[in-house]
């Protein structure tokens, strides 16, 4: 089944991205981040669903909080930790409103992150200790777990961009970024892994690691992929096209029945398009 983030098109209601989607024959949607929260967002959701047929997922950062902040699941900041936390408990019980049968969220950071600075070029601030924030994230994905019952959860693979890694001296400063990272964490806790490809092909160039090998590692953990394209250097959500790196990786897996959301930017002729490569092409 192939999702499209509300990502992909840039409204400040929710209600206006869906919307977008479901005119133009997109009816399996992944509510994402990028927009405002306003009252009665989730009665137009729910609207929404019922005039089109519309299957959702939700996704880390929404719903939309009232007041903007960066989630963070191994802060050892109470507040930011108590706010992430706060805000996943809120995200599984939208999607049970919703008929979701999943949720994923990001896995977690080891520094604090200024909103301002999401998806930019950060400044350079202290690490924090990373066994104590691992500690942290587990304890709490358990709670979470539990708390979601028959929703199952899943943990997405951070990016590290070119500038973020030099910037730290190829210190890792995010949680789950490559295959011994999952392995690791994997140790630690049974959880359910969102593998973003775009996110992989980013850090493998950031810290010179094989991105086939990666991916022949990661593919098969895991039923739920996201993707979009990028060049290398930065998490760009750029569309695809037939001569895209990773189609002729890809095309070497089973996905038939995966779970696939792409996340590209762009005008909804260019989505389609991204859309019917992996129809096509991927056999999807």
């Amino acid at each position: 089944m192939i999702y499209i983030s509300t990502a992909c098109v840039k409204h400040n209601k929710i209600s206006d991205s869906v919307k977008e989607l479901a005119e133009n024959g997109f009816l399996n949607i992944e509510l994402s981040g990028g927009t405002e929260y306003y009252e009665g967002y989730v009665d137009d959701l729910l609207e929404l669903q019922k005039e089109y047929k519309i299957n959702y997922i939700c996704h880390n950062y929404f719903p939309p909080p009232k007041e903007h902040f960066v989630l963070n699941m191994a802060s050892l900041n109470d507040e930011i930790f108590n706010k992430s936390f706060d805000h996943i408990k809120s995200s599984i019980d939208l999607s049970k409103t919703l008929g979701a049968k999943l949720f994923a969220y990001h896995a977690g950071y080891f520094i604090d992150i200024k909103v301002k600075e999401i998806g930019k070029n950060l400044s350079k601030v202290h690490i924090n200790d990373k066994g104590l924030a691992i500690d942290r994230f587990v304890k709490a994905y358990k709670e979470l777990k539990e708390y979601a019952k028959d929703l199952e959860l899943y943990v997405e693979n951070n990016v590290v961009s070119k500038a973020n890694a030099e910037k730290y001296d190829n210190d890792n400063i995010f949680m789950l970024t490559n295959f011994s990272e999952y392995t690791d964490l994997k140790k630690q806790v049974d959880f359910n892994f969102l593998f973003d490809l775009a996110h992989l092909k980013v850090t493998c160039n950031s810290f010179n690691l094989d991105f086939e090998y990666q991916v022949e590692n990661m593919i098969n953990t895991t039923e739920y992929l996201h993707l979009c394209d990028n060049n290398s250097i930065a998490d760009e959500h750029k569309c695809f096209t037939e001569e895209s790196q990773w189609i002729d990786i890809l095309k070497k897996y089973d996905l038939s029945k995966k779970i696939i959301t792409l996340e590209t930017h762009g005008s909804i002729e260019e989505i389609k398009e991204s859309y019917n490569i992996i129809i096509n092409r991927l056999k999807v």
